[in-house]
This record gives C-alpha cells, structure tokens and sequence, in this order.
C-alpha cells in the first residue's frame, strides 16, 4: 500500500533532515576530536587540516556531478546510493591506521556526502510547495545547523567516553536505518537531465586541489617559493580554464552564464561567505578550548552550547518569513549578524576565560539560524523546478567549497600568527593567532552581507515560487 501525500511528506522530510545532520555533524563533530587524533596517530597540524578539508574537498568536487546524475537515474537513487556509501566509508575512516590514511578516508566518505546533499533539496522541492515549503525549509535548516553547532556536544561525549573512533562508528548504524526508511520516498528524475560532464569535474577538482594544498602549504614552503606558486598559480589557471570549458559545453556541469542572475550570484556568494566565515572558526575554538584552557573535548562541546540553541531559535522564524520577507533581506541580515559576532569575540586577551567568547557565540548562532533556511529556499527557486537537483548541488558546492578554502585560508593566518611549530607554541600567541583569524573571518561575513543586500532581487524568484 503507498503511502498518503502528508505521511510521504513527513517522511522524507525526516529522512532528508536526519541524513543531511549526519553528514553535517561530520563536519564538525570530527573538530573536537582533532586533538585526540593528533595525539593518538601523531598527526601535524598540516595533516589536521587534512582531515576537515578532504572531506569538504571532495563534497565541493563532486557536488554538481551528483545533481546531474541525480536528475537523470533518479534522485532517490542517488540519495540511497550516497547513504550506503557513507556508511562503508565511515568504517574506514574508524579503521584508520594513520593520518594519511584517515585522510583517504574521509576523502572518500566525501563522495557518499555529496551524492546525499545533491539531492536533499531538491527531494523536499518535489514533496512540498508554497508555504508548507517554507515551514519544510525551516525545519530543514534547524536540524542542519544545529547538526553543525551539536556536533562538538556529541563528539566530545563520544571521544571522551569511547575513543574519537567512535564518531564515526556511530554513522554505521544511523547509516543503516535511514537507507530502510528511504525507501519510501518518491522518486523523481529531470526528462531533460544532461550528460555527466567530466571534463568540467576533472578541471573544477584538480583547481581547487591544488589551491587549498598550496594555502595549506604555504606558511611551511615559504609563499614566494616555486612550489606554493605553481599551486596556487596553476589551481586559478585550471579553474579558469573550466570557465572557458563550461562556456563552450553544450551541457555543462555549471552553467557558468548562470552567473550573470544577480540573484543566482548573490545567492552563491551568501553560501560562499558564511562557510568561509563561521564553520572553519569552530575549529580554532575547539582547539584554543582544549590546548590553551586546557578543557576536555565533552566540556568543550557544553560550551559550544549557546550556538545550537540561539540556532535552533531562530531558525524556525526564519524559515516562516521566506515567504513574506525578502530572501536577499534574510541573508543579509544573518551574514550580518555572524560578522558582528565574529567581531564580540575579536579583542579575545591572555588570561581570559571563555565566556569573553559567549556574546558572539549567540549572536553567531543567531546569525547562522537565518542564513540556513532561506538559503536553502534561495538556491531551490533561483532555478526551474525541474533543475532543483542541479541548484540544490551548486548550493551545497559553494557551501562546501566554502568550509574547504575557510580552513586553509584561515590556517594560513593562523600558523602566520603562531608560528612554524604548533606543538611548542605559547599560549599568548595561540591567542593572538585566533584573534587575527576573528578578524579576517569577520570581514568575509560583512562583505558576504553587502553582497546579498546588493545582488539578490525578489523578482527573480517569483516564477518558481
């Protein structure tokens, strides 16, 4: 017997909301194990990095080949597809021997994430509309942000009470139950879907490589050295090139004309923004709560608190004023509010506690409890219905590719300011370096928040409402 329009409803949106927190709190819950992995497998603060940027990496990588494929062997399948190999994936990832090898790892449990978020929106495209969208959206949003923010709580519990192992040995058996449920969502497909284009991926991942290796390289190698320069100069070349070879492609895999919608780019440049400015930021908390105050990982997790429940405030407000406020309004306002949270934390001195950083924490949370559902309702309708598998996978790409040059750009500043060698660093200049990177992180988000009040327009949503 098939299943009712509402109970199908509240399925997917549960399956879609708890498998995009999965994937989520993978971003973030690994943040506060990084210490005990470092200790435990002898990583560098180089490999470290790794860990957060090959997953997001490949998420970025392979975001838009996932739409594709979604919208043309069904985007269901592709969900289901993703889940199952996010789960094998996350085995590998506790069976880890070595930094190199959770690297790899996380690497290739990049690719199940992808195969999921480039399809999680557009499944809730196909089920919901109008204003039950919007609440849909909302609840969506709540639950993945919060995933980000209790990623922290959950994984301190985990590596201070099993072993940080245990993050990912507990995807195995969430894994699992959610593939059972999906398979009673609906499954939908693009008639018109277009031809995987892998010239447009090889070029789009190689460019991004090479650029997040060159900035996480760079403060080691020297930045005026030969090898940095051919880096970071030859990931612009090849993203360059990508940009001529989508222009010339029939099918491309990011319609790179697409650019010349204001609001498509605006709405681009708010999930950019917001990535490089607050997700990456949680790992230098953790890592100045745990190294410089000396906190276990679960204490530190209970003081990333104020960030979920600002979020999960906020959040379900936001997600019902999609439909009577402004979306550029929205994301301006919540890229607003995260730039001034960065900017209450900034000024952080020797000595003091962590409640210097608990006013942009909340305000941070706020922040990003506006953003994620009118983002997710932005990239939805920036395109056709029919295309959402496309749109929902070049949102998640910038969101990712966001997180991906936030850490190394970031990093960057931050080994700068601390010095060659992590390990011996003091704790005033662990400070100062977490101060410098307050600042950059917070211009990014006022400039992201200039860019969506200027860019994105109401009218050009208005034919996929």
């Amino acid at each position: 017997m098939g299943l009712t329009k509402s109970t199908r409803g509240r399925l997917t949106l549960t399956v879609v909301s708890a498998a995009t927190a999965l994937l989520l709190l993978d971003v973030t819950v690994v943040n506060v194990a990084l210490p005990a992995i470092q200790a435990d497998l002898g990583a560098s603060f180089d490999e470290l990095q790794w860990v957060i940027d090959a997953y997001a990496l490949t998420l970025a990588a392979t975001l838009l080949t996932a739409g594709s494929l979604a919208d043309r062997i069904g985007r269901r399948r592709m969900f289901v597809a993703g889940l199952a190999f996010f789960t094998v994936t996350s085995a590998g990832c506790a069976a880890a021997p070595s930094p190199l090898a959770l690297d790899l790892a996380r690497g290739a449990q990049g690719l199940g994430a992808a195969a999921i978020f480039a399809t999680s929106l557009a499944l809730l495209a196909e089920e919901f509309s109008g204003r039950e969208r919007g609440v849909a959206l909302g609840i969506w949003g709540a639950v993945s942000g919060g995933a980000l923010a209790a990623g922290p709580v959950i994984g301190g519990a985990l590596v201070d009470g099993l072993g940080w192992e245990w993050i990912f040995i507990l995807n195995l058996p969430l894994g699992a139950g959610l593939i059972a449920l999906a398979r009673g969502l609906r499954e939908s497909r693009d008639p018109q879907a277009r031809r995987v284009d892998l010239p447009g991926l090889a070029l789009f991942s190689a460019g991004l490589f090479l650029i997040v290796l060159g900035l996480i390289r760079g403060n080691e190698e020297g930045w005026s050295s030969a090898p940095i320069v051919a880096c970071l100069g030859g990931g612009v070349a090849l993203l360059g090139a990508f940009a001529l070879v989508e222009l010339r492609s029939p099918q491309p895999m990011l319609d790179v004309r697409l650019l010349a919608n204001r609001s498509f780019s605006g709405t681009a440049v708010a999930a950019f923004t917001q990535s490089v400015a607050l997700y990456p930021l949680l790992l230098f908390s953790v890592l100045y709560f745990q190294d410089v105050l000396g906190l276990t990982p679960f204490e530190t997790g209970l003081r990333l608190l104020p960030i979920t429940l600002s979020l999960f405030i906020v959040a379900p407000l936001s997600g019902r004023l999609t439909a009577r406020v402004p979306l550029g309004a929205l994301l301006a306002v919540g890229l607003a509010m995260v730039g001034v949270g960065l900017l209450l934390m900034h000024g952080l001195q020797p000595g003091d506690d962590w409640e210097a950083l608990l006013p942009g924490f909340v305000v941070g949370g706020a922040g990003i409890g506006f953003i994620s559902p009118a983002l997710a309702d932005a990239m939805v309708r920036v395109l056709p219905s029919e295309r959402s598998g496309t749109a929902s996978g070049i949102s998640n790409t910038f969101r990712q590719t966001g997180i991906a040059a936030g850490v190394a750009g970031l990093g960057a500043v931050f080994q700068h300011h601390l010095g060659p060698d992590y390990a011996a660093a003091s704790p005033d200049a662990f400070v100062d370096a977490l101060d410098a990177v307050l600042l950059v992180a917070a211009v990014v988000a006022l400039a992201g928040a200039l860019a969506a009040a200027l860019l994105i327009r109401t009218a050009d949503f208005a034919a996929n409402a």
